[in-house]
């Protein structure tokens, strides 16, 4: 039996656990080449596929604040982040019947392709560096706040100083991503999924153990408490967790950061064909629904303990999980929540890594277009990884170095906010016939941003207390759509592309 929960005892765990995913990286990546790294084939099977997209879209960030929320004040608080779980199965059905039908009929490698054949080279760039932008931080972001948890609680005691944890926590994703890239992730990203799932299954049954309350007394005991309301209609729209705020929210996060994200659809492009594509997308959209569900029935039981036991919760909601879980509970919640938070960071991670990847060298540096031998094709690919896993580290470095909780916040949502053009662009190319002028696009793209943070920033006060929240992000597509419209002209009148 495990007494304590010693540093070195955590850092074996998380080597055992990186052990099996080198061994699944060596027996996926030996016949390995740039169809493979890219989309495994177009051969993954579809079932592999939706379990593993549930560690890719529940990031490390994911894993500590959602149960943290439940207890706290304004955005999300009690159980009001299931109304944008429930829009995302609006977005989730978009996407499967709306964009992936056209990613799939024109054969895709980057779904940012499609830009370039629709509006124009300039566009295209556009949308992908939008993509590497707010990909490259978003990943950081996660990657700092996971290695800010190793280095706390397993790295640091020994000495080591953080930029060698954070040296050693990508060192990890590249090794078993550098070679077999989609083809391995596939698998790893599955056993991922497994391990979160379970430690947060784990967690919730250890902690209602620890309060003497049996499996279905759980669910009672949330339901009955002051944090189990879900649905808030009365606050209007000036109530950050108005409901169909919330909902439309969701079913725009969810369009836009998975349907618009080369991340999420490089494995939905994976698989063998449309339907299997499809099956993949629905299936996993349910298993999504769930898996938030549980966060928040964790999150309603830890505070349920806080206050049956009157142990003093962080100020910081994003810290009460870890703190009970590994100093307050028993080891087993510890480990439980250590295997969870590194399953969830590295499988959303490790994807993020390959998809960089995959869209520096299919969009930057034509390899579609390449006449080149596989060894060549291989040796630049490789090197694009690496490169990409020394920007992180660099970027990680940096934000250790700024120590401003609030400055990341910031840097964090601003990269958000790349993700409205995004939608702006696909929505004016899939909604409308109409032809931009090509080299104008990239300032639309620009001034959209600006303008929605402007107008995000003084809302209360020109708009009568209304406050956009997630909605941001359907100001920026729409602002986005309506400069698209002013650059553009019928496509029967002929105008050049790149005039």
């Amino acid at each position: 039996m495990i007494e304590t929960l010693t540093p070195g005892l955590i850092l074996g765990l998380i080597l055992a656990y990186f052990l099996m995913l080198i061994g699944i990286s060596y027996f996926t990546g030996k016949k390995s080449d740039s169809e493979s790294f890219f989309l495994a084939g177009r051969n993954a099977p579809w079932l592999l596929v939706a379990i593993g997209m549930i560690g890719t879209s529940i990031s490390g960030v994911t894993f500590i604040s959602t149960p943290g929320v439940v207890g706290g004040e304004g955005l999300n608080k009690d159980f009001s982040y299931l109304q944008v779980v429930l829009g995302y199965l609006v977005g989730y059905f978009l996407i499967g019947t709306v964009l992936m039908p056209l990613y799939y009929r024109m054969r895709l490698t980057t779904i940012y392709t499609y830009l370039e054949s629709r509006f124009g080279v300039l566009s295209y760039k556009t949308g992908s560096a939008y993509f590497l932008l707010s990909r490259t931080i978003g990943a950081a972001f996660r990657l700092f706040l996971a290695s800010s948890v190793l280095h706390e609680f397993v790295i640091g005691p020994f000495g080591l100083p953080f930029w060698a944890t954070v040296l050693i926590t990508i060192g990890l994703i590249w090794t078993y991503t550098f070679k077999g890239g989609m083809n391995t992730i596939i698998y790893t990203d599955t056993l991922q999924t497994f391990f979160l799932l379970a430690a947060l299954v784990l967690t919730i049954v250890t902690v209602g153990n620890t309060m003497q309350l049996g499996f279905g007394e759980i669910f009672t005991t949330v339901r009955d408490s002051e944090y189990s309301q879900a649905f808030f209609f009365k606050g209007g729209w000036s109530d950050p967790n108005n409901f169909f705020k919330q909902f439309l929210s969701g079913a725009l996060i969810t369009l836009t950061m998975s349907g618009l994200d080369q991340d999420i659809m490089q494995k939905n492009l994976s698989c063998r064909n449309l339907k299997e594509a499809q099956k993949n997308m629905f299936v996993f959209s349910i298993i999504m629904v769930l898996t938030n569900v549980l966060f928040l029935t964790l999150g309603a039981m830890l505070y349920i303990y806080i206050g049956q036991t009157g142990f003093e919760a962080p100020a910081q909601t994003d810290l009460v999980y870890p703190t009970l879980a590994l100093t307050h509970f028993a080891p087993i919640v510890g480990i439980f929540f250590i295997l969870g938070i590194t399953a969830a960071t590295y499988a959303s991670s490790d994807s993020a890594l390959a998809a960089l990847t995959t869209a520096f060298c299919v969009d930057f540096l034509n390899f579609q277009k390449w006449d080149a031998p596989e060894s060549v094709k291989r040796k630049r690919r490789t090197q694009v990884h690496l490169g990409f896993s020394l920007l992180l580290f660099v970027i990680i470095v940096i934000f250790k170095q700024l120590n401003n909780q609030a400055v990341l916040s910031a840097l964090f949502t601003a990269a958000g906010y790349t993700y409205g053009p995004l939608l702006g662009l696909f929505a004016f190319g899939i909604l409308t016939r109409r032809q931009v002028i090509d080299r104008w696009v990239l300032l639309v793209c620009i001034a959209a941003p600006i303008l929605t943070y402007v107008l995000d920033k003084n809302s209360k006060e020109w708009f009568a207390g209304f406050t956009f929240g997630f909605l941001v992000l359907f100001l920026n597509g729409v602002i986005t759509f309506v400069g698209l419209w002013a650059i553009s002209r019928p496509k029967h009148s002929q105008i050049a592309v790149n005039a």
